[in-house]
């Protein structure tokens, strides 16, 4: 026998609307609130520049190896390992064997950091604020049922603040309705802001796991030397094997098999 809740209508209309509603104004100004806080990146001097990107020449080497010709990757391999040992893309080669310097002292570790804490505030804050605004006002309800079934794996999902044992499991809670919008807006967000927007929660637990991407290779802290040995390492072990070796035989076997 199906489950059935008398609920007032009015719920649907004063706590699933409102919620949405707020959440995605929450998003919409985190967004605009993080470009606001977000300090305007330091144009890289040319040495800086041509050290990242030779580390990520070798990168592209290995992962695109199999489309050139043995005689092509073997050039470029000695090139690039070569190169890498004897740090002729180090931008300061001085500084090779010196320890790396400590990340507190240096301006643009320290700017990055402070961005970071502005984007962290920028996601605790609203989210704390909502938290706390459906705690007391909307905890304790339930607010819809969904139309398919679910396994009991996704009660605890779902009731979060409805302390029952026997209710059904597609029945909504008011504060699971927050968190399955807090994770679920992300097409909502990329229709009204495009597709580089900081209003999810997603984006930004993924900007705080890798705040330099696009910006630096290089993490505070990081030397530079002892990354290029590594990928002169993993260029030395590499297997090289042509993607194209054997190609007349397969073709013609494969042409003999269509007829």
């Amino acid at each position: 026998m199906e489950q059935s809740i008398h609920r007032d209508p009015a719920l649907f209309y004063w706590i699933l609307f409102p919620i949405s509603i707020v959440m995605i104004l929450t998003g919409v100004l985190r967004h605009y609130a993080t470009v606001l806080l977000a300090s305007t990146p330091k144009k890289l001097d040319l040495p800086a520049i041509r050290e990242q990107r030779s580390l990520l020449r070798g990168i592209n080497l290995r992962n695109n190896a199999h489309a050139i010709s043995p005689s092509s990757f073997a050039a470029r391999k000695n090139y690039m390992i070569t190169a890498y040992k004897e740090g002729s893309f180090l931008k300061d080669p001085g500084s090779r064997g010196k320890a790396a310097p400590n990340p507190m002292t240096d301006p643009a570790a320290m700017e990055g950091m402070m961005g970071m804490m502005k984007g962290n505030m920028a996601m605790m804050v609203p989210q704390t604020l909502i938290m706390s605004w459906i705690n007391a006002f909307f905890a304790g309800f339930v607010i819809m049922k969904l139309p398919f079934p679910l396994t009991l794996r996704f009660k605890s999902m779902l009731q979060s603040g409805v302390m029952t044992r026997d209710l059904d499991v597609r029945w909504v809670s008011s504060l699971s309705w927050y968190f399955l919008n807090l994770f679920g807006l992300q097409s909502v967000f990329i229709f009204i802001l495009g597709n580089e927007n900081a209003a999810s929660q997603m984006a930004q637990q993924m900007s705080q796991m890798n705040p330099g991407a696009g910006a630096s290779m290089f993490q505070p802290g990081q030397d530079p030397d002892k990354i290029f040995q590594s990928e002169a390492e993993n260029l030395e072990v590499l297997e090289h094997e042509y993607i194209l070796n054997g190609v007349e035989e397969r073709l013609l076997r494969y042409l003999a098999a269509q007829k």
